[in-house]
């Protein structure tokens, strides 16, 4: 049997950026599916609070030069790399001069979410695919991390879903409590949309909220894993809105490599 391929696509990761938990389980996660014979690449966004110099992150023009649209704009993807420390994982880095050389992840200095974390998304989203399409790899899984990565699963069953890349691709979608309160305007449905997928299957999102994002990838995973016990009310309900047609996990924290790699291998058999 093959080496199983698995994408992981998040926020952050240690030890180049931590705001939430998601950094260590990025960190951790992937390392030991490696260690177990699978293959695997990681894509995070390249927030300005990366230092470049410090943790040695240099371009990668080949991957590089593609035009990302979001809404009406192309702006252009740029992809950097780096290595972790102490261990044989690349980490790719998705970056745009507009929406990633702030000094700050989501919330500028007086504490406000950016009116442009939408765009943001979007952007590292569609990023994402594209860089693994010249990457040449095809994933066997993509596992998404928080709502930054919400809209991967819908773009892979949609717009993607007869690319050769990606046309036996399944993907999980873990939910954290890293919520917000900021409401997305109404562009935000003309600005996610892409080649097949029309207003009614956005519906989920149409909130412009936290809840939106999270639905939306929960809608087109294959899977869903709870990454915490206790979620919001509005979450659990969330939760319970989707059980009777979505598998989803809550993952033993002391035996998550275990209960990870069964998860990888039943769901590609």
């Amino acid at each position: 049997m093959s080496k199983l391929r698995i994408l992981y696509v998040a926020s952050e990761i240690n030890p180049f950026l931590q705001t939430t938990d998601v950094a260590d389980f990025i960190r951790k996660l992937p390392q030991a599916m490696q260690e177990r014979g699978m293959e695997i690449r990681i894509l995070v966004p390249r927030f300005g609070l990366i230092n470049e110099r410090k943790n040695r992150l240099h371009e990668v023009v080949r991957l590089s030069g593609i035009n990302i649209s979001v809404g009406e704009e192309e702006k252009p993807l740029v992809i950097k790399v780096a290595s972790v420390p102490n261990a044989k994982l690349q980490v790719y880095f998705i970056d745009n001069e507009d929406y990633f050389h702030r000094k700050s992840v989501f919330f500028d200095k007086e504490n406000k979410f950016y009116d442009d974390n939408d765009e943001r998304a979007i952007f590292f989203c569609k990023g994402v695919i594209e860089t693994v399409k010249k990457l040449g790899w095809s994933p066997d899984i993509v596992h998404c991390n928080d709502w930054m990565t919400s809209l991967i699963p819908m773009y892979l069953k949609t717009t993607y879903k007869n690319d050769p890349m990606f046309k036996d691709t399944k993907t999980v979608f873990t939910v954290y409590n890293n919520s917000f309160t900021h409401k997305f305007d109404g562009d935000l449905i003309s600005k996610v949309k892409m080649i097949d997928i029309d207003d009614q299957m956005l519906q989920n999102l149409r909130s412009g909220d936290f809840e939106g994002f999270v639905k939306i990838g929960m809608e087109y995973a294959d899977i869903v894993i709870k990454a915490d016990e206790k979620f919001s009310e509005n979450l659990n309900h969330v939760f319970l809105e989707f059980e009777s047609n979505k598998k989803i996990d809550c993952i033993d924290n002391d035996n998550f490599t275990d209960s990870y790699y069964n998860l990888y291998n039943e769901l590609v058999s």
